[in-house]
C-alpha cells in the first residue's frame, strides 16, 4: 500500500527567472544570484544561527511547476535529444513519483533583520522564481564532494559552453549585478537539448527583461534586451 508524509513548505526562492525557459539546467553553472525568503511559520532567525559558517547549501524543493498524473519509470532526457528514454531515478528529470529537487548552491550572505524576516542570498540556484522550498540543509565537502564519481551518461554528453556575442549598448540595459549573470546563463545555451535550428530567434525573461538570441555556427549572438512587458 503506498504511503504518504506531511510535508511543509518553508521558503520560497525569489529569482530572475519568472519562468522555465533559461533557467540553467543544473545549479552552479551560472552565478546567478536569488534570495530565499521563509515563510511567516518560519521566519525564526533562531533557525539560522551559524549558517554563516558554511559556504554552500544544499535545497531540496518542490518541482511545482512540473507535476503530472503518475508516474512512468522512463524520461526522454533533454541532453540526449528528447528521444531516447532512460530510468527515471538515473536522471534529474522533474517527472519523478516525488517531485522533489535537489540544489547545491553558493551562500552569498545572510540578512537575519529584514522586512521578510531573515534572508538568505545565494549564488547558483536553478529555481524559478516562487519555487517552494522544503528544506535546507548545509554542503559539507569533507563527505559530500565525490571528484572521482562516474557521470553516466550526463557526463558522456556534457554540454559545451558556447561563446557569446552581446553588444556592449545592450547589455548596458541590464542592472550592473545582472550582467555577468546574464552571459554565465547564455554561455550555458538555454535551447533545449532536441532544438538545434540554426538562425532561430529566442527570448525568455530575466530579471525584469525579454532576452532574444539565436545561435549559428555555435556562436550565441544577443539579438536584443528590452524591458518586459507588465
Amino acid at each position: 500500500m503506498s504511503q504518504t508524509i506531511p510535508m511543509h513548505i518553508i521558503a520560497r526562492i525569489r529569482s530572475d527567472f519568472p519562468t522555465k525557459f533559461g533557467i540553467p539546467r543544473q545549479s552552479g553553472l551560472a552565478d546567478a544570484p536569488a534570495r530565499i525568503v521563509f515563510e511567516p511559520e518560519y521566519r525564526n532567525a533562531d533557525a539560522l544561527r551559524g549558517i554563516e559558517g558554511y559556504s554552500h547549501l544544499w535545497l531540496l524543493w518542490h518541482f511545482s511547476e512540473a507535476e503530472r498524473e503518475g508516474w512512468s519509470p522512463t524520461v526522454r532526457p533533454p541532453k540526449l535529444g528528447g528521444n531516447r528514454r532512460m530510468g527515471v531515478f538515473a536522471t534529474r528529470s522533474p517527472f519523478r513519483p516525488n517531485a522533489i529537487g535537489l540544489s547545491s548552491v553558493r551562500l552569498d550572505r545572510a540578512e537575519l533583520q529584514t522586512p521578510e524576516g531573515p534572508v538568505l542570498h545565494v549564488l547558483g540556484a536553478d529555481l524559478m522564481d516562487g519555487t517552494p522550498i522544503l528544506d535546507i540543509k548545509p554542503y559539507l565537502a569533507y563527505t559530500d564532494a565525490h571528484p572521482d564519481a562516474a557521470g553516466g551518461f550526463a557526463y558522456k554528453v556534457l554540454q559545451r559552453t558556447l561563446p557569446v556575442v552581446c553588444p556592449p549598448a545592450l547589455l548596458a540595459r541590464l542592472p550592473e549585478d545582472r550582467r555577468e549573470a546574464l552571459l554565465s546563463v547564455l554561455a550555458q545555451d538555454p535551447r533545449p537539448g532536441y532544438q538545434d535550428e540554426q538562425g532561430r530567434v529566442y527570448g525568455f525573461p530575466f530579471a525584469g527583461f525579454e532576452v532574444r538570441f539565436s545561435v549559428s555556427d555555435g556562436r550565441l549572438t544577443v539579438v536584443s534586451i528590452e524591458p518586459a512587458e507588465g
